[in-house]
């Protein structure tokens, strides 16, 4: 299975330090944040990745990931999303020539994450397959909402709700077969009132097939999509690898 890192966007929520360069450049206590989306694509034995990049600091992934062999990449390559307002699906609408009719692996270059996905990757047939996780904020996020007999069965997904049906989040982690790109041609922009093609959107699709499927993500995982959660991953990841602090920080 091929491997999609999702990089584009402006993050203007961390201005001004993505005046600088890409949000996914910015560190994560001693790599680049885009470091473990491909990390965590490599554990799972995905050696062929895509990044979609966008924005003015497109140029800057070139120089920081090379052609990916210090990964232990087979094949690394890049597409450029020109609208980088355009939201997840537009940008993952552009790996469809990468994927060759085959299922993909996507992962949001934000996503900083110590679980194994290996077993789900190997074992993926068809349809879709989503990576929930509670977090204590899912306004933040697509949000699932469970049949109230059956815990297990997600009835619909919600683009960053007001009030949020459950307290999962769908992760920036996917699997797909090949219909996405069909589904996302039928996405409309005004889904979720934000002039994007939602990833949400995306899976609801699926979900009306039934063909959507969903897992809990084991082990740790956040987005560093904000100054708080920035610096929380930045917490983990320095205290994870035997960071001490003589300070007790």
């Amino acid at each position: 299975m091929k491997g999609v890192i999702l990089a584009g966007g402006l993050a203007t929520r961390l201005y001004p330090l993505t005046f600088a360069t890409n949000k996914h450049l910015l560190p994560v206590y001693d790599k680049p944040m885009i470091f473990y989306p491909i990390q965590t694509l490599v554990r799972a034995g995905i050696t062929e990745v895509l990044v979609v990049v966008s924005g003015p600091h497109a140029g800057h992934f070139i120089q920081v990931l090379k052609n990916g062999k210090e990964f232990g990449l087979k094949h690394m390559e890049f597409a450029y999303q020109e609208n980088p307002k355009g939201g997840i699906a537009d940008a993952l609408s552009l790996a469809e020539d990468f994927a060759d009719g085959k299922p993909i692996t996507v992962i949001l270059g934000d996503n900083t994450t110590d679980a194994d996905i290996s077993k789900p990757v190997k074992e993926f047939k068809k349809g879709a397959l989503i990576f929930l996780k509670k977090v204590p904020d899912p306004k933040r996020f697509g949000v699932p909402r469970f049949d109230k007999k059956d815990k297990t069965k997600i009835i619909e997904i919600i683009e960053k709700p007001k009030n949020p049906p459950s307290d999962y989040a769908v992760t920036g982690l996917y699997i797909y077969d090949n219909q996405v790109f069909d589904f996302i041609k039928k996405c409309d922009p005004n889904f979720a009132g934000r002039g994007e093609l939602e990833i949400t959107q995306v899976n609801n699709f699926y979900l009306k097939k039934n063909e959507l499927n969903w897992t809990e993500l084991n082990g740790y995982w956040l987005d560093a999509g904000t100054f708080d959660t920035l610096l929380l991953a930045n917490i983990y990841w320095a205290k994870k690898r035997g960071f001490k602090n003589p300070s007790n920080f």
